[in-house]
Protein backbone atom coordinates (compact mmCIF):
# COMPACT_ATOMS: atom_id res chain seq x y z
CA UNK A 1 0.00 0.00 0.00
CA UNK A 2 1.22 3.49 -0.85
CA UNK A 3 0.00 5.46 2.12
CA UNK A 4 1.52 8.83 3.03
CA UNK A 5 3.63 9.13 -0.10
CA UNK A 6 3.40 12.81 -1.00
CA UNK A 7 5.14 12.92 -4.39
CA UNK A 8 6.29 10.83 -7.33
CA UNK A 9 9.98 9.90 -7.09
CA UNK A 10 10.14 9.48 -10.87
CA UNK A 11 12.65 6.63 -10.56
CA UNK A 12 15.53 8.97 -9.70
CA UNK A 13 17.77 9.70 -6.75
CA UNK A 14 16.85 12.77 -4.71
CA UNK A 15 19.56 15.06 -6.06
CA UNK A 16 18.79 14.14 -9.67
CA UNK A 17 15.05 14.62 -9.17
CA UNK A 18 15.49 18.00 -7.48
CA UNK A 19 17.87 19.24 -10.18
CA UNK A 20 15.59 18.00 -12.96
CA UNK A 21 12.54 19.66 -11.39
CA UNK A 22 14.39 22.96 -10.98
CA UNK A 23 15.56 22.89 -14.59
CA UNK A 24 12.07 22.06 -15.85
CA UNK A 25 10.52 24.84 -13.76
CA UNK A 26 13.04 27.35 -15.12
CA UNK A 27 12.33 26.26 -18.70
CA UNK A 28 8.59 26.29 -18.06
CA UNK A 29 8.58 29.88 -16.82
CA UNK A 30 11.01 31.00 -19.54
CA UNK A 31 9.05 29.58 -22.49
CA UNK A 32 5.61 29.27 -20.79
CA UNK A 33 5.23 25.83 -22.44
CA UNK A 34 7.23 22.59 -22.29
CA UNK A 35 6.87 19.14 -23.80
CA UNK A 36 7.53 16.28 -21.38
CA UNK A 37 6.14 13.02 -20.04
CA UNK A 38 2.89 12.97 -18.09
CA UNK A 39 4.52 11.95 -14.79
CA UNK A 40 7.11 14.75 -14.96
CA UNK A 41 4.46 17.28 -15.99
CA UNK A 42 2.31 16.43 -12.99
CA UNK A 43 5.30 16.84 -10.66
CA UNK A 44 6.33 20.16 -12.23
CA UNK A 45 2.77 21.50 -12.33
CA UNK A 46 2.40 20.94 -8.59
CA UNK A 47 5.36 23.20 -7.84
CA UNK A 48 4.61 25.69 -10.63
CA UNK A 49 1.08 26.38 -9.38
CA UNK A 50 2.40 27.15 -5.90
CA UNK A 51 5.12 29.39 -7.31
CA UNK A 52 2.66 31.39 -9.42
CA UNK A 53 0.40 31.84 -6.39
CA UNK A 54 3.36 33.11 -4.39
CA UNK A 55 4.54 35.39 -7.23
CA UNK A 56 1.24 37.26 -7.30
CA UNK A 57 2.51 39.28 -4.33
CA UNK A 58 5.98 40.71 -4.98
CA UNK A 59 7.88 40.78 -1.70
CA UNK A 60 11.43 40.04 -0.63
CA UNK A 61 10.33 36.91 1.21
CA UNK A 62 8.41 35.53 -1.77
CA UNK A 63 11.34 36.24 -4.12
CA UNK A 64 13.73 34.42 -1.80
CA UNK A 65 11.43 31.43 -1.38
CA UNK A 66 11.03 31.00 -5.14
CA UNK A 67 14.69 31.88 -5.71
CA UNK A 68 15.62 28.67 -3.89
CA UNK A 69 14.43 26.72 -6.92
CA UNK A 70 14.80 29.20 -9.79
CA UNK A 71 18.41 30.31 -10.01
CA UNK A 72 18.09 32.31 -13.24
CA UNK A 73 17.51 35.95 -12.26
CA UNK A 74 15.89 36.87 -15.57
CA UNK A 75 13.31 34.09 -15.23
CA UNK A 76 12.71 35.03 -11.59
CA UNK A 77 12.10 38.64 -12.61
CA UNK A 78 9.74 37.51 -15.39
CA UNK A 79 7.79 35.42 -12.91
CA UNK A 80 7.22 38.36 -10.57
CA UNK A 81 6.75 41.14 -13.14
CA UNK A 82 4.86 39.36 -15.92
CA UNK A 83 3.43 35.96 -14.99
CA UNK A 84 2.34 36.62 -11.38
CA UNK A 85 0.41 39.86 -12.04
CA UNK A 86 -1.26 38.25 -15.07
CA UNK A 87 -3.18 35.90 -12.73
CA UNK A 88 -4.15 38.29 -9.91
CA UNK A 89 -7.88 37.76 -10.42
CA UNK A 90 -7.65 34.00 -11.03
CA UNK A 91 -8.10 31.84 -7.90
CA UNK A 92 -6.00 28.95 -9.23
CA UNK A 93 -5.56 26.62 -12.17
CA UNK A 94 -2.81 28.55 -13.93
CA UNK A 95 -1.59 25.60 -16.03
CA UNK A 96 -3.06 23.03 -18.39
CA UNK A 97 -1.85 19.67 -19.64
CA UNK A 98 -2.53 18.71 -23.27
CA UNK A 99 -2.05 15.05 -24.19
CA UNK A 100 0.02 14.25 -27.27
CA UNK A 101 -0.05 10.45 -27.25
CA UNK A 102 2.66 7.85 -26.70
CA UNK A 103 6.33 8.45 -27.49
CA UNK A 104 7.45 6.14 -30.34
CA UNK A 105 10.53 4.73 -28.62
CA UNK A 106 9.17 3.62 -25.24
CA UNK A 107 5.43 4.44 -25.38
CA UNK A 108 5.68 6.94 -22.52
CA UNK A 109 2.67 9.24 -22.57
CA UNK A 110 3.81 12.67 -23.81
CA UNK A 111 2.08 15.91 -22.88
CA UNK A 112 2.46 19.66 -23.25
CA UNK A 113 2.45 21.63 -20.01
CA UNK A 114 1.54 25.26 -20.62
CA UNK A 115 0.28 28.35 -18.87
CA UNK A 116 -3.38 29.17 -19.33
CA UNK A 117 -3.49 32.15 -21.66
CA UNK A 118 -7.04 33.39 -21.12
CA UNK A 119 -7.19 35.01 -17.72
CA UNK A 120 -10.98 35.19 -17.69
CA UNK A 121 -12.87 32.37 -16.05
CA UNK A 122 -14.92 30.65 -18.75
CA UNK A 123 -17.78 29.41 -16.52
CA UNK A 124 -18.65 32.80 -15.11
CA UNK A 125 -18.27 34.79 -18.35
CA UNK A 126 -20.76 32.65 -20.29
CA UNK A 127 -23.56 33.65 -17.94
CA UNK A 128 -22.70 37.34 -18.23
CA UNK A 129 -22.46 37.17 -22.03
CA UNK A 130 -25.90 35.56 -22.29
CA UNK A 131 -27.47 38.32 -20.24
CA UNK A 132 -25.67 41.14 -22.03
CA UNK A 133 -26.22 39.59 -25.48
CA UNK A 134 -30.00 40.07 -25.25
CA UNK A 135 -30.89 43.56 -26.53
CA UNK A 136 -32.42 45.88 -23.97
CA UNK A 137 -35.94 47.11 -24.78
CA UNK A 138 -35.86 50.53 -26.40
CA UNK A 139 -37.21 53.37 -24.26
CA UNK A 140 -39.37 56.11 -25.70
CA UNK A 141 -37.67 59.47 -25.90
CA UNK A 142 -38.86 61.61 -23.04
CA UNK A 143 -39.31 65.32 -23.61
CA UNK A 144 -36.63 67.50 -22.08
CA UNK A 145 -37.53 69.55 -19.00
CA UNK A 146 -38.80 73.04 -19.85
CA UNK A 147 -35.67 74.85 -18.56
CA UNK A 148 -33.36 72.88 -20.83
CA UNK A 149 -35.69 73.29 -23.81
CA UNK A 150 -35.70 77.11 -23.38
CA UNK A 151 -31.93 77.19 -23.08
CA UNK A 152 -31.60 75.34 -26.39
CA UNK A 153 -33.95 77.69 -28.28
CA UNK A 154 -32.47 81.00 -27.10
CA UNK A 155 -29.84 82.41 -29.45
CA UNK A 156 -26.50 83.30 -28.00
CA UNK A 157 -25.64 86.98 -27.80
Amino acid sequence: MKHKIGYNRLGRKTAHRVAMTRNMLTSFFRYERIKTTKAKALAVRRKAEKMITRSRLDSVHNRRMIGRDIKDKAVLAKLFTDIGPRYLERPGGYTRILKLGPRPSDAAEMVILELVSDVEQPGKDKKKKKKSAAPAPAKKAEPAPPEEAEAKTEPEA
